[in-house]
């Protein structure tokens, strides 16, 4: 496909200077077919993976609705932010607002990002100075929206980056409720992208979005080139053998295993732990205490490895003092870099699981909210069908005195007919004429009959099933 310039594009030119500042020229593939659809106020659906420059197209038009649609930044953030972007995780929500600030630069929008793991007194006073765009993970928006530290009523143009990680991750409850608080899909714009529009995604999309444009990106190539991949041909009786041979002879220190279904996660932590390795599983559907048990394990984890990690630095640098050469020097300072570099890393991982396990304890929170507010409502609807069932049970009783006494008045031929339909319709023996049809069967009653039957000439039944007929006046 031609790749277009975004000068040729109807950018304004605080964000063509950005788009400057950044170095870009010539659009992406994902760019070069989203853009024009998007600048022109439709929603989108896009497929695309990491790295093709979805971010700058969803940034892009995001500045540019906000510039056409000029608004003052509320000052004290009552009417909250007129563009809302959510991400899975920290780091990608990190990531947006980076590229945002930089795209964004010469253009009078205030960004604020709203992330767990991070000082929660500060980011509320972020939001309280007011805020334009605002980019967050679930968890911690769902927090401050709860508490009312801003409303999404104002929200123009709404992003969701990697959608199919929501799902993994389990957000798409807190997506909807997001969806739900802010203006309706025809008062807003709204873009969302993803790995693979699945159906799933694709459902979501089409129940919360404006007749979103579907854009599809295919990634040019689906295995990485430092992925050494190894095929063992074995049967199913062999696969757990030979697992365990891979676990002790090649393993590293952490060992990432995918399994088809819940069951044989189950099975397999079980049979990994009876073999003397320290195993947790995570499903879809896992407890959410249990989620909480094995991230508070990984926490841990992660907690002893940084305190190792910190403590080798210390070390190092300690020796710096004691070195008789530069080229003593340079390799403990490389040492030490390299060290920083992988307690980096650590510390990354570290607060993806905290923000997870955040959000999942935020959404116990809420659900247990909901669960004591259902039971209140449960006890009350109790009481209330408990005193219906007594009136009804007098009802029930007076009625069965009264039936007694006007079988007592029916001639005797009549009564026995009445119980041998009675028990043959199962208890449907009288029935309404409904215009000209019967209102047991639906079969025409003819005129005549019908009239008897409104005149209330003695008992009428219907030719076709039998039962009694009567006539019910407006």
């Amino acid at each position: 496909m031609e790749l277009l310039k975004f000068e040729s594009l109807p950018i304004p030119e605080q964000v063509l200077q950005g788009i400057r500042d950044a170095k870009f020229d010539t659009c992406t593939p994902i760019q070069s077919k989203s853009l024009p659809i998007t600048l022109g106020g439709k929603d989108l659906a896009g497929q695309a993976q990491t790295g093709t420059g979805k971010t700058a197209a969803f940034l892009i038009t995001l500045l540019t609705r906000l510039l056409e649609n000029t608004a003052p930044l509320d000052p004290k953030g009552k009417d909250g932010p007129r563009a809302l972007i959510i991400a899975p995780t920290r780091e990608l929500a990190r990531q947006i607002e980076k590229d945002a600030l930089l795209l964004g630069k010469h253009c009078p929008f205030k960004t604020v990002c709203v992330i767990g793991g991070v000082d929660y007194e500060k980011q509320r006073n972020q939001i309280k100075a007011g805020v334009d765009i605002l980019i967050a993970t679930p968890g911690r928006l769902i927090d401050f929206y709860k508490q009312k530290f801003f409303s999404l009523k104002s929200v123009e143009v709404l992003v969701v980056d990697e959608a199919d990680r929501m799902f993994d991750m389990g957000f798409i409850a807190d997506l909807r409720y997001l969806f739900r608080a802010c203006p309706p899909y025809d008062k807003r714009q709204s873009m969302l992208f993803s790995a693979t529009l699945n159906h799933r995604v694709m459902e979501l999309c089409y129940e919360h979005m404006n007749n979103p444009v579907k854009v599809a990106i295919e990634p040019e190539k689906t295995v990485v080139d430092a992925i050494t991949q190894i095929l063992y041909h074995v049967g199913q009786h062999e696969k757990f053998n030979l697992l365990l041979g891979l676990m002790k002879k090649e393993a590293g220190e952490k060992v990432l295993i995918f399994s088809n279904t819940k069951i044989e996660c189950e099975i397999l932590e079980w049979k990994l732990n009876h073999n003397g390795f320290n195993a947790g599983q995570i499903s879809g559907d896992l407890h959410q205490k249990a989620r909480i048990k094995v991230l508070e394990l990984e926490l841990n984890k992660f907690d002893s490895l940084m305190t190792d990690y910190n403590e080798k630095i210390d070390k190092h640098k300690d020796q710096l003092y004691l070195v008789t050469s530069n080229k003593q020097y340079d390799a403990l300072q490389h040492e030490i870099d390299h060290l920083k570099g992988e307690l980096d890393e650590i510390e990354t991982n570290s607060l993806e699981f905290a923000e997870e396990k955040e959000t999942i304890e935020t959404r116990m929170k809420s659900e247990e909210e909901n669960l004591d507010s259902l039971s209140k409502d449960l006890v009350g609807r109790r009481e209330k069908l408990e005193v219906l069932m007594n009136e009804s049970s007098e009802e029930k009783a007076t009625l069965d005195k009264e039936r007694v006494k006007e079988r007592d008045s029916i001639e005797p031929t009549t009564l026995a007919r009445y119980d041998r339909i009675h028990t043959a319709r199962k208890g449907l023996s009288v029935v309404l004429v409904e215009g000209s049809a019967c209102g047991g069967c639906g079969a025409f009653v003819p005129p005549q009959v019908v009239s008897e039957v409104k005149a209330g000439k003695g008992p009428k039944t219907c030719d076709s099933c039998s039962r009694f007929l009567y006539y019910e006046s407006n």
